[in-house]
């Protein structure tokens, strides 16, 4: 179990842990998924050369990137400047990121002897926690940090597909002619993802977020019987940080119930699901939880008025979903990350309109 860490800053006034405890924030906080990217002219820059998983691994380069949003968008939350398969990489697993494409493993994991050759991470990645020290650093009192790891199953899907897949049909396949080698293998990467996690919270990251970018492709059914106890295990273990814990997955408004169940205080909610239906969903299975979404991130490209419009319609549901008593708070987000495309200012002009309607 995972205690309090002494690194941790102990914020009063932060609109993000008010938001989770149920109090009322000094404004609604918002953060984008992706904030810290190809959007930005001066992430092009600093990256320019420099391969993503290095820059992952330099903490000159983490603490940069990740306050760069921080600064440029007065956005109330960092969200660490890392790669789902960044754990993978420092556990001595062979994968790149190639550009175009995504994360390409040098051999797929599909048999048993596989799994048991795969490399597991045991101690913190010494160069994330330097990042996190100087991000801390570089923050306001009211602004958090918020850590990030991939789930069990997104892993395991990228190592068992050998890369991004459209389909997973590897991944599907190997889930039911060979249960035994894939819980083997969502077990081996269980620790992975806490000794990832823990050792962010160690350097004193304020949340943490598990992203299960590949969940939505899933049957209900397979989802609790080959994911939900493996995720719910890594909550388990961070419990005793005592700090907020978020679950989300893209196209995963059936799963909404079940991603509930692993643990988290705050479930992140896609753009195709209203927030006060999806309150709903995750009140009956698992009570009220702090909501985060659920901005089209396409509507950025719609001009201010549109953002406005659609700001405004999202947090009369997320009114409404609290107000029922479905929810206990609302953090603003988009539903997915930030499209690499999105012109800065349209990023920095939906920050402010969040702001601006409370």
């Amino acid at each position: 179990m995972i205690t309090p860490s002494p690194a941790r800053r102990r914020l009063t006034r932060a609109p993000f842990l008010d938001a989770v405890a149920g109090r009322t924030p000094t404004r609604t906080p918002v953060w984008f998924m992706r904030q810290a990217g190809r959007s930005l002219p001066e992430y092009r820059e600093i990256r320019a050369g420099v391969g993503m998983l290095e820059s992952c691994f330099r903490p000159d380069l983490l603490t940069e990137i990740t306050l760069q949003p921080v600064r440029r968008h007065d956005v109330d939350a960092a969200i660490l400047f890392s790669d789902i398969v960044v754990p993978l990489k420092a556990a001595g697993v062979g994968v790149d990121i190639v550009p175009g494409r995504g994360p390409v493993m040098d051999h797929p994991v599909r048999t048993r002897a596989d799994v048991d050759a795969l490399p597991v991470l045991e101690e913190p990645v010494a160069e994330v926690g330097e990042g996190i020290s100087g991000i801390l650093d570089g923050l306001r009192d009211d602004q958090v940090l918020i850590g990030f790891a991939g789930a069990p199953f997104t892993l395991a899907s990228y190592l068992v597909e050998g890369g991004p897949s459209k389909n997973h049909r590897h991944t599907k396949a190997l889930m039911h002619t060979e249960p035994e080698t894939w819980h083997a293998l969502m077990e081996r990467l269980v620790p992975t993802v806490t000794a990832f996690l823990s050792g962010q919270i160690a350097a004193g990251v304020d949340a943490v977020q598990l992203f299960d970018s590949w969940a939505g492709y899933l049957s209900e059914y397979d989802y609790r019987e080959h994911v939900l106890p493996y995720s719910r295990r890594i909550f388990e273990a961070v419990a005793g940080a005592e700090i907020p814990r978020i679950h989300f997955g893209v196209t995963t408004g059936e799963l909404l119930a079940d991603m509930a169940q692993a643990g988290p205080e705050v479930v992140g909610v896609d753009w195709r699901v209203p927030l006060d239906r999806a309150a709903e969903r995750i009140f009956r299975a698992a009570g009220p939880k702090v909501l985060q979404g659920n901005l089209d991130p396409a509507l950025l490209f719609a001009g201010p008025d549109v953002v406005r419009a659609e700001v405004e319609r999202i947090r009369a549901a997320a009114r409404r979903a609290v107000d029922e008593g479905y929810a206990t708070g609302h953090i603003f987000n988009l539903g997915h990350g930030v499209l690499p495309e999105t012109p800065a200012e349209a990023v920095t002009e939906a920050v402010r309109i969040v702001h601006e309607t409370d």
